[in-house]
């Protein structure tokens, strides 16, 4: 999905973030324990109204704004918050109010100043929110920035080309596919090379602010004057790794596939990571994923196709042969009749139009064209087969919830299930009438609230993808029906290493595909069949397991970018 206007609210998170900060200052904690100690003692060093202060005020010294030296004396109360009393009783009309209050203020200070503060409310809050990390004293900074510059002393005239990244990517203490990022967060794509005083200029800015590996990873990586990630931001990262990874050797001759592995790693990024659904990866979420790690073993891990989470191969060549053989007229986008063609219409209509009407994808193209992307059938495939994860989870509860209210009512889930009932009887089998199969699905689910099942309901329930198959999958419907419940639960609660749902799709439809192009291999004869342009396409994507010869790809598909699905911020809407 590109990146656009966000699908929720964010300024809570603005706000909460901006009063932690304010919370944290000294002066604010002063404020507060002033006020507590007040709380306490009612009366003590409160004003009375004959001395011409306002009943209930605060003080004129904590709360006052700051004034040039000079200008008013130090007691002149600023503007301060509403006033929790009435202000009738205010003697504001007074003949010598004004100068009163101002004597008033003077002796409050004075006193407050003379009263020294129990040890208890004297002691400052610690810092308590790090948005770049827990800063650590342990890292010499100084002994980093030396081992740095001895690296670069090796290379000629001290500059590093991105063939040299990997060493200083290890100078600074950083996984080996660092690099890439490294590289062009010192400017080295305008030049072709990186300084040493320039890249050391740059590390120690992020060594002084960035104190975790996620903070400094967004740092080297966003754009400037933001704190987030978009999907353009991952791009240089991983042309790195294609263009350097054992895994990956095979695609060097394969460019035009390039941006299709690309888009897909992509994709697989911000449907595990960006937990807001915002378009945005924030340091936080960063922080909370796995992503930092699969990067890690990126180094350790010669095979690929084992890093399963994010740059798998196979899984790639899984999701855009789906694709692919969808798209007939190969111009990288689907249309409904397309998509609902997928595993023999096994979807419903109804489910079809609703990841058409925008629920799951953004912009107004979609409405508009009514049709999809490639990037957005990432989305649905890794949703489709595998609904236990929390991202999948909410997708299809998104396209469930009609009006968006935040629950499914019965009547939504009547809406999904008539057509299931049509279609089963159309295949001659009887269908569960819709009273007893919503007693089913809520003892299944065990919703909180009578009469909605919320998202909660569903996330905590461990059988939510026998829930949403029972309303718009009629093949899986069938397959959950013929297993007893008992199994259903075991398979529920089994937990360890073993692999998801999407891993198991993805191996077995690998293993298929292979056999189908191994079953199209030339005659031992010496005779071989003309390949279609679009065997010709998927023999090509294949990893060199099969020893096949590459064949170039159809000028309609080599001619498109992948990454022209993204629309500018007024095509744009939340879900």
């Amino acid at each position: 999905m590109p990146p656009g206007k966000v699908l929720q609210p964010v300024l809570k998170m603005k706000v909460d973030e901006l009063f932690l900060y304010w919370l944290s200052e000294a002066s604010t904690q002063r404020m507060l324990q002033d006020c507590l100690r007040r709380i306490k003692a009612p009366g003590r060093d409160q004003p009375t109204a004959g001395d011409g202060e306002l009943p209930g005020a605060w003080p004129a010294a904590t709360l006052a704004a700051p004034r040039p030296s000079g200008l008013e004396p130090p007691g002149t109360p600023g503007p301060g918050p509403a006033l929790p009393l009435g202000a009738a009783s205010s003697p504001r009309n007074a003949p010598h109010a004004r100068g009163t209050r101002r004597s008033a203020g003077t002796r409050v200070v004075q006193t407050r100043k003379e009263e020294p503060l129990s040890p208890a409310t004297s002691q400052s809050i610690p810092t308590f929110y790090f948005p770049r990390g827990r800063p650590q004293d342990s890292v010499n900074v100084d002994a980093v920035i030396s081992k740095i510059e001895s690296t670069f002393a090796q290379f000629p005239h001290e500059r590093a080309t991105m063939d040299d990244m990997g060493l200083v990517a290890k100078a600074c203490g950083c996984p080996l596919y660092w690099k890439g990022p490294l590289f062009y967060g010192a400017g080295g794509e305008r030049t072709g090379s990186v300084s040493v005083h320039k890249f050391v200029a740059m590390w120690r800015k992020i060594l002084q602010n960035c104190h975790d590996d996620a903070a400094k990873f967004l740092h080297l990586l966003m754009s400037p004057g933001c704190n987030y990630l978009v999907q353009e931001d991952f791009v240089p990262f991983l042309q790195d790794v294609v263009n350097t990874h054992p895994g990956l050797s095979f695609l060097k001759e394969a460019s035009e596939f390039h941006s299709r592995y690309i888009t897909t790693v992509i994709q697989r990024i911000f449907y595990a990571v960006n937990r807001s659904w915002s378009g945005r990866i924030t340091c936080a979420e960063l922080r909370r994923s796995s992503f930092l790690q699969n990067v890690a073993l990126l180094e350790e891990e010669a095979d690929i196709n084992q890093l399963t989470e994010f740059f798998s191969y196979e899984h790639f060549y899984v999701i855009y042969c789906k694709f692919w053989e969808l798209d007939t007229d190969h111009d990288l986008l689907i249309d409904a009749d397309d998509l609902a063609r997928h595993n023999d219409h096994a979807i419903s209509t109804k489910m079809i139009d609703r990841i058409f009407s925008g629920a799951v994808t953004r912009g107004r193209k979609v409405q508009k064209e009514g049709r999809i992307s490639y990037a957005d059938f990432v989305w649905f495939l890794i949703s489709e087969e595998d609904k236990k994860t929390p991202t999948s989870i909410e997708y299809w509860f998104r396209c469930m919830d009609l009006d968006g209210d935040g629950a499914l009512s019965m009547f939504e889930l009547e809406y999904f299930y008539e057509e299931q009932c049509r279609r089963l009887d159309s295949m001659a089998i009887e269908a569960l009438p819709f009273q007893d199969c919503l007693c089913q699905m809520l003892d299944l689910v065990k919703p909180r609230t009578e009469g909605k099942i919320t998202l909660r309901d569903l996330k905590r329930c461990k059988l939510a993808n026998v829930f949403f198959d029972t309303f718009f999958n009629i093949e899986k419907y069938l397959d959950h029906e013929q297993k007893e419940q008992i199994s259903l639960l075991r398979d529920g609660d089994s937990s360890g290493p073993e692999l998801s749902d999407w891993e198991k799709y993805a191996a077995e439809e690998y293993d298929i595909l292979v056999a189908e192009e191994t079953a199209g291999e030339p005659w031992e004869d010496g005779f071989e069949a003309e390949l279609s342009p679009v065997e010709q396409k998927l023999s090509a994507l294949r990893s060199p397991l099969a020893q096949r010869t590459f064949f170039e790809a159809p000028s309609p598909l080599g001619a498109m970018d992948l990454y022209e699905y993204a629309c500018g911020d007024e095509d744009l809407e939340p879900l």
